[in-house]
């Protein structure tokens, strides 16, 4: 068990609420799930800007939280059985703010697990091809000449649309009800709008896929968890 008081990271970023849960995080699809999450569920909590500069996210105090040097990362200093947990990786951290909260994953253990394996299709699917999609199409990754690294997220990506299309089918949300699985794939839409990749994917050919991220976009809470933590400047 550890003291927030006297963690690394409280030295970076300090606590002026160290009752509440901290979150570490910056507006990116995976930090803005806990965020989201946090506004759906009400619990208290604040929020740290942890840019994704080297001088951040692999400072001595943020490798103390998360020697993965990813965001987002929480400490709830209410944990399991009164004790403070610190958490990385944005779907464990779903999965706890769930559990802490009894909130947006199912009534039953059936539907716990149908939530958790769309939470899973995301964590190894859409985040990981839709994020090296943004790479070859936006960013460094583009300048090179080879089409077929392109091609083949390009192509990828169209799959991963296509299977999110087909759950839609016949439902408003990815598991059934509203829950994590939502929290965690809707963001990752909504940035092929930021990657400028909507036309590469034909995008438009997804129309409950369209619809769908509209309904998420509309909720209060993702209007707010969208936003935090404020970006500086």
């Amino acid at each position: 068990m550890f003291d927030l008081a006297t963690h690394p990271v409280a030295a970076r970023w300090p606590a002026q609420h160290p009752e509440r849960i901290q979150l570490y995080s910056f507006p990116t699809p995976n930090g803005v799930k806990a965020s989201i999450m946090l506004e759906e569920t009400g619990l208290p909590y604040e929020p740290h800007l942890v840019t994704l500069a080297d001088a951040d996210v692999k400072s001595e105090a943020f490798l103390s939280l998360n020697p993965n040097n990813k965001i987002p990362a929480i400490i709830d200093p209410d944990g399991p059985d009164g004790a403070p947990l610190a958490l990385f990786e944005s779907g464990a951290i779903l999965l706890y703010l769930a559990e802490k909260s009894g909130k947006l994953l199912g009534n039953s253990a059936r539907e716990k697990h149908q939530i958790t394996q769309w939470l899973m299709f995301q964590m190894g699917g859409v985040g990981p091809m839709l994020g090296q999609l943004g790479f070859f199409h936006k960013f460094a990754g583009s300048e090179i000449e080879d089409p077929r690294p392109r091609e083949r997220y390009v192509n990828e990506a169209k799959r991963l649309l296509n299977v999110i299309e087909g759950q839609l089918a016949d439902k408003d949300w990815i598991a059934g009800d509203y829950s994590i699985a939502d929290i965690a794939i809707a963001p990752w839409l909504n940035i092929l709008d930021f990657y400028g990749a909507r036309d590469v994917v034909d995008w438009t050919s997804f129309p409950r896929t369209n619809a769908y991220l509209e309904r998420f976009l509309e909720r209060p809470a993702v209007q707010r968890g969208m936003k935090i933590p404020a970006r500086e400047g």
